[in-house]
């Protein structure tokens, strides 16, 4: 539900300002209706009524024309004139009719268009006689014409002036009674507009005393005695009071006197706790200070680590590259005793094909031998049948002992040869044998080659991955240094931020020390600024790595310059900040 207490001032000043215009307006809009009104009212009265009494004169003066001209057609026998006078007779009449003609389209109400059908009706009667007088004055009979317009035409015209001065004094009456409503009208527009203005300043009055009054009850007082406690609230001044009234405690200044209030407790508690701010933050930069330090000997020794690491690797990957080569090299003696047991293979085969060509040889020797055997039998029989011819034989013997001395030799030499062929044979197969066992042995080497190929290539596999392994533990390392140096910059940039803590502090204090408390509340002495501390020195052994010549200090120069800034632009002397409190010495 609306209620006008709990409206805010902005509310209620456009409330009361709009209240007021919509009055102004609603004056103004009245006085637009009424001026419509009125206007419209001028205009009915220019355009129709004052139109209409000018066309009743302007018929009333063509009237009066031609009687004139009726006049002149009786008194003259001049042809010409008369013409002349008909013809300003015949326009006057048409004029007329054009005039009537115009009354009857504007004529509304029932009295003029009664008025107007009697002015049509004389009119036609009068433009009747005057055609009969037209007709005596055109044959030049003055007597007949002159009876007709004394009789006649002089009586219908009275008419005709009669209805038209009717119409005229009927228009003149509407003139009046348009003339008298617009004064009315316009008086009540005074009337209404005048009350109109008088209530909105009764109003405006009322609304400016209720807004004043709410105004005043908000603030709870004066204007210039709320601007006043504020400005005293300004300077620091917490320990005036504010007067308000009883019971107030919605006003403004009910509510400056409580902020008073508790801004006084805040400062004071401000002022209590800012020497243990300034403590604390000094443990905090002392703490900041040797984790510096302890950070960057870490960073150190990662540095080497890191180091030592990709020696171990660059080692590693020197072994695999050898260990590559050397299984490279036993492929390749492998490959040559699997020809050198070929070859061997050969050797065999071919062995057995000497010692099988051998053994025929031999069997060719004993079917030799058989035959000179057998010749020399044959030869012997031969030499006994000689023998018993006698000396008819004794040529046949000759050449029975002739075959037999062949036959002989023959078996001689087979045996020999036999003898040299077994003696090969059982050469051949002792070096069939020999190969042989040597066809065994080069198998041997060649599956002993595989497998020692198949070794150095484990070795090679467990190298490479002994190499991805201490590459991943010297990325590892290497992360870990990166973010050992991060953490030593972070741990600068918060010795830096302690540092402007503790002087932070020590402007706290000395801001909240121009506040002027009440009595029992007594500030605390403000704090010196912080002295400043040495900057952490990063300890690098004499012993690292090639690769770990940056130190932690060139990694960091943005955090190096952030500890260095602070401690550089306070004056003071300098002090080790582990001796200034001792439960900083296990951080």
């Amino acid at each position: 539900m609306f209620n006008l207490k709990n409206i805010k001032l902005g509310k209620l000043l456009g409330l009361g300002f709009a209240s007021l215009i919509v009055l102004a307006l609603a004056l103004a809009l009245i006085g637009r209706v009424q001026l419509d009104r009125l206007s419209e009212d001028i205009v009915l009265l220019e355009t129709d009524h004052l139109a209409k009494v000018a066309l009743v004169q302007k018929m009333s003066s063509n009237l009066d024309g031609a009687a004139i001209a009726i006049r002149n057609m009786l008194l003259t026998s001049d042809v010409q004139k008369m013409e002349a006078e008909k013809r300003w007779f015949e326009k006057a009449s048409a004029e007329n009719i054009d005039l009537l003609k115009t009354m009857e389209a504007t004529m509304l109400s029932e009295r003029g268009k009664e008025l107007l059908g009697e002015l049509t009706r004389t009119r036609t009667v009068y433009l009747e006689i005057f055609r009969r007088l037209l007709t005596h004055a055109l044959a030049q009979e003055s007597y007949q014409g002159r009876k007709v317009l004394e009789q006649e035409l002089q009586p219908a015209q009275a008419v005709y002036f009669g209805v038209l001065e009717q119409i005229d004094q009927y228009q003149r009456q509407r003139v009046s009674d348009l003339v008298n409503q617009v004064e009315a009208q316009a008086a009540l527009a005074s009337r209404i507009m005048l009350a109109l203005a008088l209530a909105a300043a009764l109003l405006g009055a009322g609304i400016a005393w209720w807004i004043t009054r709410r105004i005043k009850r908000q603030l709870g007082g004066e204007p210039a005695y709320a601007a006043e406690i504020a400005q005293q609230v300004a300077n620091g001044n917490l320990a005036i009071r504010v007067r308000i009234e009883d019971g107030d405690e919605s006003s403004v200044l009910a509510a400056m006197e409580s902020m008073r209030a508790n801004l006084a407790r805040m400062v004071n508690d401000v002022r209590r706790s800012s020497e243990s701010i300034a403590t604390g933050a000094r443990q905090v930069a002392a703490g900041s200070a040797d984790l510096s330090q302890r950070t960057e000997a870490q960073a150190a020794n990662l540095e080497q680590t890191a180091a030592s690491m990709e020696e171990m690797n660059s080692t590693i990957r020197q072994n695999a590259d050898t260990v590559h080569a050397a299984s490279e090299l036993a492929n390749q003696a492998s490959a040559t005793a699997a020809q050198g047991g070929m070859v061997v293979g050969n050797v065999v085969e071919t062995m057995g094909e000497i010692s099988t060509s051998s053994r025929k040889i031999s069997d060719i020797i004993s079917v030799i031998d058989s035959i000179a055997f057998q010749t020399n039998i044959l030869a012997l029989n031969a030499a006994v049948e000689a023998a018993r011819a006698g000396e008819q034989g004794r040529g046949f013997a000759v050449v029975a002992a002739e075959v037999r001395t062949l036959a002989q030799k023959s078996a001689q030499a087979a045996r020999e040869i036999k003898a040299l062929i077994e003696d090969s044979v059982s050469r051949v197969e002792t070096g069939s044998r020999l190969v042989s066992e040597a066809g065994v042995t080069i198998d041997q080497i060649v599956s002993q080659a595989g497998r020692v190929a198949e070794l150095i290539t484990e070795i090679g596999t467990a190298t490479h991955e002994q190499t991805q392994g201490i590459s991943q533990v010297s990325d590892a390392v290497n992360q870990l240094d990166q973010v050992t140096q991060q953490n030593a910059a972070l741990v600068e940039e918060s010795t830096a931020a302690a540092g402007s803590l503790q002087d932070q502090a020590a402007q706290l204090v000395q801001l909240v020390s121009i506040f002027r408390l009440a009595e029992g509340q007594s500030p605390v002495q403000a704090l010196a600024p912080r002295r400043s501390a040495p900057a952490a020195r990063p300890v690098v052994p004499s012993h690292a790595g090639a690769q770990a010549k940056t130190t932690v200090s060139e990694r960091s120069p943005r955090a190096s310059a952030k500890l260095a800034s602070p401690a550089a632009s306070k004056t003071g002397v300098a002090s080790n900040p582990a001796s200034e409190d001792t439960d900083w010495d296990t951080f």
